[in-house]
């Protein structure tokens, strides 16, 4: 489970002038107490970080922790931004892996701050080693996550107020697609993550956004659903019979409403026959970030659409 977290105020971390002991002046620099005025310290899930000053050199191993720095206006500190990193365009990506992260690959970017998602192979603890701040903020749970995880990075890069609101305007742009999508049946949905079949049920974040809507969901009940991704059979799907499919494998697996209409049985589904399969994409369905409204917009768009056809 992640801390619980809260940013702190500006710490002092400025020494005493070097001339103090001959002089006898106690008090610190000017130069010192401008550094020490810009430190911050951040509580991110690897614990009580400190960033001396506002970063210059970003390292972003996260593609949505990516997408957050450029739309709170750190996008000019990010120097290297992992494989994955797609968005916005003028991403500098690189082949830097979240996944098999390097720690002398990442140190060659000399990094003043390193942010990520997973501390894969003790990367955290390399990094921290040679002394490079590091924020590991996980895949978010629950919104209130997603949006403390952007308060952390506004925080850590000096752009405090921007990422205040960014998570204002995302709050906002989310309540009034739910409220605005209102449906007097309860529909069931299936997402699906790729073509074999697997899916998310409403504990992980995934789910939590359908939740909003108050959909069903078929996975719940499906075998090994407690891990949160489970696998469904095809006859499992068939006799669950959903309102809304939607497709979080288009990029990845190339399937559409067409492909879904061909499988094997699958045209008889409700979904398929109300014309209720809708495309995602998956970056934005499988992120965290500024993008999330986005993805609650296209699921409330399907929603109104679905209760309309009743």
């Amino acid at each position: 489970m992640r801390p619980v977290r809260s940013l702190s105020a500006a710490v002092l971390i400025g020494v005493v002038a070097l001339s103090a002991a001959a002089c006898g002046d106690t008090t610190e620099s000017g130069g010192d107490k401008a550094a020490s005025a810009a430190a911050v310290t951040v509580q991110a899930a690897n614990g009580a970080v400190t960033i001396p000053a506002p970063p210059k050199r970003i390292v972003s191993l996260s593609p949505t922790h990516t997408e957050t720095l450029f739309a709170i206006g750190a996008g000019k500190q990010v120097v290297a931004a992992d494989e994955y990193s797609t968005y916005p365009a003028g991403v500098p990506k690189t082949k830097l892996s979240g996944f098999k992260p390097n720690a002398e690959a990442i140190i060659g970017y000399k990094p003043d701050l390193v942010v990520l998602s997973d501390d894969m192979d003790g990367i955290v603890k390399a990094l921290t080693k040679v002394k490079i701040p590091v924020l590991l903020e996980p895949a978010a749970t629950k919104l209130d996550e997603a949006y403390d995880e952007i308060t952390d990075l506004g925080q850590a890069t000096g752009h405090g107020k921007e990422a205040e609101k960014l998570t204002g305007d995302m709050r906002a742009s989310i309540q009034q697609t739910v409220a605005a999508a209102k449906s007097t049946k309860q529909l069931s949905y299936y997402h699906e993550l790729d073509n074999q079949l697997h899916s998310v049920t409403s504990k992980t974040f995934i789910g939590q956004v359908y939740g909003l809507f108050g959909l069903t969901n078929v996975a719940d009940k499906a075998e090994k659903a407690a891990g949160g991704y489970p696998q469904l059979s095809r006859e499992y799907l068939l006799k669950s019979d959903p309102d809304l499919i939607f497709l979080a494998d288009t990029k990845c697996c190339g399937q559409n409403e067409a492909a879904v209409a061909k499988r094997s049985g699958w045209g008889d589904l409700a979904a398929v026959k109300g014309k209720s399969v809708i495309a995602l994409d998956d970056d934005i369905a499988s992120r965290w970030g500024p993008r999330l409204p986005e993805f609650v917009k296209t699921i409330g768009a399907a929603v109104q659409k679905a209760s309309a056809g009743q």
